[in-house]
């Protein structure tokens, strides 16, 4: 069963995390010097992440305005586990858990400024007391 009961969870947790690291000016510069447009396709519940990096801006649902040049596929699921620091995204790649289009590349040299933010992604599930999520 997926730990996640609708897409609004998803939106709330998995989009939050991308909303806080766009609000980190820090952070918020690296990534936009990537010039990654990312959309993630979760399942489990369906729903639709995309974080524009250049201009700053993360949208949920399927009417996003951006054009995404890096997509990943994946279950909710998945996604929290990332989050957690449990699933190497190289690695779930490699076995097909992830599925990814576009110039991968750019986006696996974000992989360490995503992990600066594992520990928030927790600390947002512990705010929420969704030990279940930490526990998925």
């Amino acid at each position: 069963m997926a730990v996640f009961t609708d897409e609004n969870e998803v939106y709330t947790y998995l989009g939050g995390i991308f909303q806080r690291a766009m609000e980190q000016d820090a952070l918020a510069d690296k990534l936009a010097i990537s010039g990654v447009i990312l959309r993630i396709h979760y399942t489990d519940p369906n729903a639709k992440i995309t974080v524009d990096m250049p201009n700053k801006v993360v949208e949920t649902g399927p009417d996003s305005s951006a054009t995404p040049n890096v997509e990943l596929f994946m279950t909710a699921d998945t996604g929290n586990r990332f989050w957690l620091g449990k699933v190497n995204l190289t690695m779930a790649m490699a076995r097909g858990t992830v599925r990814a289009k576009g110039p991968v590349p750019k986006l696996i040299k974000l992989i360490p400024q995503a992990k600066n933010l594992f520990p928030e992604y927790r600390s947002m599930l512990d705010a929420a007391n969704r030990q279940d999520l930490i526990d998925a």
